[in-house]
């Protein structure tokens, strides 16, 4: 116990000391190994739960999954008490029998370090790494991930865990790669005393003094003036409380996420550096999540996700969110195989595989706990099932397709900006907000739309915090940026001074870092950028429509801005709203050109903004300009050829396409 103290002090002063708005540190990426996984290879497998079978299964699992062509699964996760079944004392033996067989059968594994949850013995041992709930009720670990990954006391045990884990497979020949804290993001967050000392410690180090912290907080609203630290209380993560509490609420715990990461980035980084770090995290789960897109090269090798999708497009947005900016294709550490009380369909699984690595979650069906009715590649009673074969057979044909430019690297000319901070202020939980009535149509939902064009005309995009990437993008899209910090200002005033091309839809840029409403003229920070300022905004009985290059335009959703150019220059104007106003203006900004869009982002009224843009392909400009009646030649047929060079009239297409695999079908 005394050993751990001491670690955790040593951990809380670091917590304490958390970086607030720097730049990301990256972590060594695929490029400078060549011995990670890289191009013309790509990995099918499963995760495996072990725990659950007997030595006699396994040895048949492992001779299933080399019949079926896997390469590579995925160990580990969820088995913290496996490995260390009480306090320091350590078991890996019956680990690295199965890992030998793994390495005769010629399969790879990522060794997921199951820093969650913890064991029952932390919990019972040390109290304070149960979650406190809101209402200052001490909640038991009654299902996975409730544990305070904030407590030093958990910090110090799962740090030690890491350690002794990677210390001991370092070199084994099995290992691929390491994974960290399965789901992350889908934890809880905690009220006890000791929590609210770290937030305090933590708002002490943002906002250094109470005069600051009362002024970012307009504590002067409805009484609220603090006067000294020791006067703060946790806000509430559901429930009554202003705006600007709760945006701090959600980036402490977020900073908290993120450092727990970037400590078990410290083991891998001293214990097995040559092997990549490669984790299912969940950043985007609404009960905590966290700003991984401002942070993740500090602790991702490859961006690796669990797959289990519903709809095409917001699968892709996912995908897209944990890729980033980053060169490599994206892992499936968990990817669908049925789902929650559902067996699947024959032949779907197929027609979603675009990535470099797919790992079934998972090859053995649960017999017990939250996942019993969640189905694997095998049936309760061990046998394959029709997933298992499939499963075999993408394994077979992406044995074929290594060999023909697969998995893809190719660097997408436009980036849709997204935003965790804007994603929160823009839904505060208290029932008397008054922005949740303001901005009605969700943030993520304008975010999905905005990717839509791209999508369905098979356009390659990334999704990217601006403050955080290389804006290199020759269309940069941002849908519904409700806060516009300084960092993500700058970076877009200079991208567009630079010769690029921005596209800002409504809601954007209304509140500033710490979620207070600009006092200057909108967009805030950027209305010179634009050329405009707005303020009024109307939400019709009938939608707004407008003409765009000589084409009807009619929007689905009830709401638009009212546009006053300052510069910038009308190119559609609102037929059905009494004041006729810009419904999209264009304004030249230094080399480059901003475009505003006075309705929320939405397929109708952005698919004809993009088609009416085009791509000059002279050198010395680079842009994609705003060209009126010159939509991209859809009725142009492409033409492929065989592998003899002659044209192939059966492979022709009307549209832009390419033979790629992104184009998917809803299961």
């Amino acid at each position: 116990m005394k050993r751990f103290a001491t670690i955790a002090a040593v951990l809380f002063s670091s917590i304490l000391l958390l970086p607030i708005g720097t730049a990301q540190s990256a972590s060594p990426s695929a490029a400078e190994h060549p011995d990670w996984p890289g191009h013309g290879q790509l990995f099918v497998g499963t995760c495996y739960q072990p725990i659950d079978r007997s030595p006699e299964e396994i040895h048949r699992d492992i001779a299933l999954m080399k019949q079926a062509g896997f390469s590579l699964v995925r160990m580990g996760d969820l088995s913290w008490d496996s490995f260390e079944p009480a306090e320091n004392q350590f078991n890996f033996a019956w680990f690295d029998r199965i890992l030998g067989e793994m390495h005769a059968a010629n399969i790879k594994v990522i060794l997921d370090i199951g820093g969650l949850p913890a064991p029952i013995w932390l919990h019972h041992k040390y109290p304070s790494v149960n979650v406190v709930n809101q209402d200052g009720v001490v909640l038991h670990p009654a299902e996975r991930y409730m544990v305070n990954i904030a407590d030093p006391i958990y910090r110090a045990h799962v740090i030690h865990f890491a350690d002794e884990l990677t210390k001991h497979y370092a070199h084994n020949p099995a290992v691929a790669a390491i994974g960290y804290d399965n789901e992350i993001g889908s934890g809880f967050m905690s009220y006890s005393s000791g929590d609210r000392e770290r937030f305090i410690a933590w708002l002490k180090t943002k906002y250094s003094t109470i005069d600051n912290l009362n002024r970012v907080w307009a504590t002067q609203r409805w009484s609220r003036h603090l006067n000294s630290f020791d006067e703060v209380e946790l806000p509430y993560g559901e429930g009554p409380g202003p705006g600007e509490r709760y945006l701090d609420l959600h980036r402490f715990w977020s900073d908290i996420t993120i450092s727990v990461l970037e400590d078990i980035e410290k083991i891998r980084e001293r214990n097995t550096p040559n092997l990549p770090a490669v984790s299912n995290l969940w950043d985007t789960n609404p009960r905590r999540g966290f700003d991984y897109l401002s942070s993740y090269k500090k602790y991702v090798s490859y961006g690796a996700e669990g797959f289990y999708p519903a709809d095409p497009l917001r699968a892709s947005v996912d995908v897209l969110l944990t890729k980033g900016d980053l060169p490599t294709p994206t892992w499936y550490n968990e990817f669908l195989t049925g789902g929650p009380g559902n067996y699947g369909t024959k032949g779907t699984i197929r027609m979603w595989a675009y990535g470099q690595t797919y790992l079934a979650w998972t090859f053995n069906t649960h017999r017990g706990g939250e996942e019993q009715a969640l189905f694997g590649l095998l049936d309760h009673d061990g046998t394959p099932s029709w997933k298992y074969r499939e499963f075999a057979q993408i394994a077979s044909e992406f044995s074929k397709l290594e060999h023909l430019g697969f998995p893809r690297y190719h660097k997408p000319d436009v980036a849709i900006a997204y935003s965790f901070d804007s994603l929160i202020a823009s839904r505060p939980t208290g029932p008397t907000t008054s922005v949740r009535r303001y901005f009605t149509t969700g943030y993520r939902e304008q975010v999905d739309s905005s990717l839509q064009p791209f999508f369905e005309d098979n356009i390659d995009a990334a999704l990217i915090n601006v403050a955080y990437a290389k804006l290199d993008y020759k269309l940069l899209v941002v849908p519904a940026d409700f806060v516009m910090d300084a960092a993500s200002a700058d970076a877009i005033r200079s991208y567009v001074r630079d010769g690029g091309t921005v596209v800002m839809t409504a809601f954007s840029a209304k509140v500033d870092e710490h979620g207070e409403w600009f006092n200057t003229p909108l967009p805030g920070r950027l209305n010179d950028v634009f050329g405009i300022r707005t303020e009024e905004f109307y939400r019709p009985a009938a939608t707004p429509e407008f003409l765009l290059d000589g084409v009807a335009v009619k929007t689905t959703i009830n709401f638009y801005e009212v546009l006053e150019p300052r510069g910038a220059q009308p190119v559609a104007s609102f037929s059905n709203t009494p004041e006729k106003s810009p419904a999209v203006t264009i304004n030249t900004y230094g080399k480059g050109r901003a475009i505003y869009v006075a309705v929320p982002a939405q397929m109708p009224a952005l698919a004809p903004l993009m088609r009416s843009t085009r791509h000059t392909a002279r050198p010395r400009n680079s842009q994609w300009c705003l060209r009126p009646r010159c939509r991209r030649p859809y009725a142009l047929r492409q033409h492929y050829r065989n592998r003899e060079g002659h044209r192939d009239p059966r492979q022709e297409t009307r549209g832009p396409q390419r033979p790629d695999l992104r184009r998917r079908a809803s299961p």
